[in-house]
């Protein structure tokens, strides 16, 4: 069976206030095309379709054009959920729209549910597990505590319970929304730290022939059948070096797995460049940035006058300016400081530099409540 392995859409996410529609329907376009030229037998989307929980407009309806349009192509469409999604809205007439080939799995009552189907060498069982919010699933998933880690080790347990039931032979795909320990973040992913810590071991998968993962934005393997397809764009300068891509699975007979990587189209390339305002407005070598969307650092002692305007006439997709005098960076200094820290790990910082003091022990605890209690708040919201 030939699965084509995409997420993180985040339709209606913009880069900066760029809008990205238009680029997102590109994505699209090229994912239909991809799905025809390569015989695909079933698309994997292992969520983060929108950007937040309630939509825009014009997202919504590039999103029913392309639900649309695989199910005229007769190609079945398995998709979960992600963390920046609201089960509820996304998850509204599901049961219906299965007859289209449109499988969405949004709830963890449906963790143990598989799409089954079938090619010549017989059935493939295909197991969504959407973004499962620790603090407000856990008890329903029986897990011991309210972690990543539990909660989806006891989701697999469902699923592996269900996959022994299914007849023999039968192969299996999970797709799963979570943060898989040694794989690379982006400074575009949302936090999901919860108990303190983001990631779940790659053994919580163990017994399934291939896990597509969501989430993170970056393409990559963990190992040869747990990957992550990344964001189909951009939606930071940290991405700037990161390909774009899907996976093209194949997945045979004897559940043998070979995998290619896809390229995405690239609407403009992401660079980040820094010089003085003059140099940078006369000089020959930055030429090749002018069709660029761009992160411009300028290095001027004082800080020009109308500087991004100026940028504009030569860099018309200028998206983000940073300035640096030698001294410090301004406007740059406090995220560099925080770049790759949690949430836990900012407050436990801002409270030892208010105080003077490193927190102590239960200091630490109760920011790591409060944290959890606030994620469990605005989940509940999101759901609701």
């Amino acid at each position: 069976m030939r699965i084509l392995h995409t997420s993180d859409w985040h339709l209606g996410r913009p880069l900066h206030r760029e809008p990205l529609l238009d680029a997102q329907r590109a994505f699209l376009r090229h994912l239909l095309e991809t799905v025809q030229a390569d015989h695909v037998d079933v698309v994997a989307v292992a969520g983060d379709i929108f950007d937040r929980a309630i939509p825009p407009l014009d997202a919504v309806d590039l999103f029913k054009w392309v639900l649309e349009e695989l199910a005229a192509l007769r190609v079945p469409l398995v998709m979960i959920s992600g963390n920046h999604d609201s089960p509820r809205r996304l998850g509204v007439s599901s049961r219906l729209i299965e007859h289209a080939g449109i499988h969405l799995r949004t709830s963890v009552e449906d963790c143990a549910r598989p799409v089954v189907l079938t090619d010549e060498h017989g059935p493939v069982a295909f197991y969504g597990l959407p973004y499962l919010e620790p603090g407000l699933v856990h008890t329903q998933v029986q897990a011991e505590r309210p972690s990543h880690q539990s909660v989806l080790a006891a989701a697999m347990d469902a699923v592996r319970a269900d996959l022994a039931g299914q007849p023999a032979g039968t192969r299996s795909v999970v797709l799963a929304h979570a943060f898989v320990t040694g794989a690379e973040v982006s400074e575009s992913e949302r936090d999901i730290t919860a108990g303190g810590v983001p990631s779940v071991a790659a053994s919580v998968f163990a017994g399934v022939d291939y896990v597509a993962l969501g989430h993170l934005h970056r393409c990559q393997r963990v190992s040869d059948r747990i990957r992550y397809s990344g964001s189909p764009l951009a939606y930071s300068f940290s991405e700037a070096s990161h390909p774009k891509a899907m996976w093209l699975i194949d997945l045979a007979a004897d559940a043998a797995l070979t995998a290619r990587k896809l390229p995405c189209p690239v609407p403009y390339e992401l660079r980040e460049v820094s010089g003085a305002l003059q140099d940078l407005l006369t000089s020959p070598e930055y030429a090749r940035y002018e069709r660029c969307w761009l992160h411009i650092t300028l290095t001027d002692a004082d800080r020009p006058y109308m500087a991004m305007e100026r940028l504009k006439q030569r860099f018309p997709q200028t998206l983000k300016l940073s300035f640096s005098t030698g001294r410090r960076s301004e406007g740059e200094s406090y995220r560099a400081r925080v770049r790759g820290r949690s949430d836990h790990e900012i407050a436990v910082g801002f409270l030892h530099h208010v105080t003077g003091v490193p927190a102590t022990p239960a200091e630490e605890g109760l920011l790591s409540q409060g944290l959890e209690a606030v994620r469990t708040e605005a989940a509940v919201r999101e759901v609701h």
